[in-house]
């Protein structure tokens, strides 16, 4: 059915929600994409921008064209993006340098939520789909255990940096900023951005928008032809990629990005081995918070 106004505002507040998600590394968007119900959506919204669009504003105008790529709700989706990333950005920055913790704790909670909801969408369970889970959990765990690369800056290094990044972005599990980090090309861009160095920032881009149109639509053949084995691949995805929001870690290797001290290798450890006060009983209650958001935003997501 068309959507009405407040409708496109309940879908602005999901790009609000993936945007924090993004802001932080470790977690994705489009885990947020998944739970709140929008991410095949997003997924075929994407897919159909391609060069018939020129065809199609010939033929029959832009508001068709605009009506075929759901321009609408992409519109609405990535206002919500930009708005949560400008606003909650210095937030969540905060968070991570004083209350890392709690913070942690609030999303592991969250992404062991999205484990059981996108688990549950997969209809029929067979040898091969607990295969591909576990191949998926062991890729994404595997991901983050690798070490950082040094800072590169060649152009289609960069350009691939970008491709990959934005993949990893609208895949559940995969934060594209940890990413960039691995690449060694997330001081780059992010010195790129700062200095408003539009060279770069225009070989990134383009490599975002290529790899974004391109796999998605992979991803849309793929739950087309795939479905069950694709969700279980995404939820092992998600799966594997607890271990980099483990809430309890000791740094074994930082690196300095703007100035600031950022830990790119780091071991899980339990909470009664940290040194220090773990905050067990904090983090376990925003851990639980941080699961029930989860199904209450299912939730609200099937009402609209």
């Amino acid at each position: 059915m068309p959507r009405k106004l407040i409708d496109y505002l309940w879908v602005t507040l999901k790009g609000m929600a993936m945007g924090a998600a993004d802001v932080v590394p470790g977690v994705s968007g489009g885990t947020i994409a998944f739970i709140t119900g929008i991410y095949e959506e997003l997924i075929n919204a994407i897919n159909s921008i391609d060069f018939s669009l020129f065809r199609e504003i010939k033929e029959n105008g832009i508001k068709a064209a605009w009506n075929k790529i759901n321009g609408n709700f992409l519109l609405a989706l990535f206002i919500g993006i930009f708005i949560s990333v400008l606003s909650l950005a210095k937030l969540l920055t905060w968070l991570l340098e004083n209350q890392p913790i709690l913070l942690w704790s609030f999303f592991f909670g969250l992404v062991v939520a999205s484990i059981f909801l996108v688990g549950k969408e997969i209809k029929k369970w067979s040898a091969l789909t607990v295969i591909i889970l576990i191949v998926g959990a062991a890729l994404a765990f595997y991901i983050t255990k690798l070490p950082p690369n040094e800072n590169v800056d060649s152009y289609p290094f960069l350009f691939l940096s970008g491709a990959l990044a934005i993949c990893a972005m609208i895949l559940p599990g995969i934060s594209g900023a940890f990413i960039l980090v691995l690449l060694g090309s997330y001081k780059t861009i992010l010195d790129a951005v700062h200095q408003r160095d539009f060279a770069i920032i225009a070989t990134v881009g383009a490599g975002a928008i290529f790899g974004l149109l391109s796999f998605a639509r992979l991803l849309k053949w793929m739950f087309k032809n795939y479905r069950n084995t694709t969700l279980a691949l995404l939820t092992g995805f998600i799966l594997g990629s607890l271990n980099k929001i483990w809430p309890w870690k000791v740094v074994l290797e930082t690196k300095v990005f703007d100035d600031k001290v950022i830990p790119v290798n780091e071991v899980s450890i339990s909470p009664f081995n940290y040194e220090g006060d773990p905050k067990l009983i904090l983090a376990l209650v925003l851990a639980i918070l941080g699961f029930s958001a989860i199904f209450i935003l299912e939730k609200l997501a099937a009402r609209k």
